[in-house]
């Protein structure tokens, strides 16, 4: 099935009381987006494309935390499958050796204090070629199934991934970020390097030193200052 966005589709569900753990998946997406209005290339039957549907027990200033715990979920399940060791460039681009496999969008809907959903899409390379890639792309990205140790399975990805997001889900809801945090260290290339911050309003070279309780990424500037950065309309990128 091909489809214009997955996360469109899921999002139009979730106002029509789409449930918990929804899961809109498509082999193929003519509009697929990444973060900051960037297009997302996902050619038919050559990776994973879909959305989910999440309806967490929390306040809506939590939300924007999914994106880190949808990271982590992705992680987690490629380098169990894979057999590789992918890390996690701040907030949730999934990289090996600095090559980027798979992007990821949340979006939430919220009224009156309230969190009605989120929505994360995620977009995995797992049999893109080089040739199916736009020409800015192909030197920047790399798919699973070049550089995975074990045979795989999409099929056996999604099951694990959705599995991952169900555990994380239930554990914020119960005892919060702070474990899943914990995780997201673990698996970040980002901490304790130099990187560049690119803003709407200004760009600094800094050392990314932490994340802080609310995933923002604490950058000690060249000057010693220390700037939470906000995931958004911002960019990341390695300083050299």
């Amino acid at each position: 099935m091909s489809v214009p966005s997955t996360n469109a589709i899921a999002k139009q569900l979730a106002h029509q009381n789409a449930p918990h753990g929804l899961l809109v998946a498509a082999e193929e997406q003519t509009g697929g987006k990444g973060r900051i209005g960037r297009g997302w290339s996902s050619p038919e039957g050559r990776g994973l494309w879909f959305s989910v549907v999440l309806r967490p027990k929390f306040p809506p200033e939590e939300a924007p935390k999914c994106t880190l715990m949808a990271a982590v979920a992705v992680a987690e399940a490629i380098n169990y499958c894979g057999g590789i060791t992918a890390k996690i460039k701040w907030p949730n681009d999934i990289l090996f050796e600095k090559k980027k496999m798979v992007g990821i969008l949340s979006e939430m809907g919220a009224e009156y204090g309230k969190l009605n959903y989120v929505v994360i899409g995620i977009g995995i390379d797992t049999h893109v070629e080089p040739e199916d890639l736009p020409e800015d792309v192909k030197p920047i990205a790399v798919s699973l199934h070049r550089v995975a140790a074990k045979d795989f399975t999409r099929e056996e990805l999604l099951a694990r991934i959705m599995g991952n997001l169900e555990d994380l889900c239930q554990e914020a809801e119960e005892r919060g970020f702070e474990g899943i945090f914990d995780r997201w260290r673990g698996l970040s290339c980002t901490l304790h390097e130099r990187v560049k911050v690119i803003a709407q309003d200004e760009t600094y070279p800094g050392v990314a030193l932490d994340i802080d309780r609310d995933g923002h990424l604490l950058v000690q500037r060249d000057d010693g200052r220390v700037t939470a950065v906000v995931a958004g309309d911002v960019s990341i990128r390695y300083a050299e």
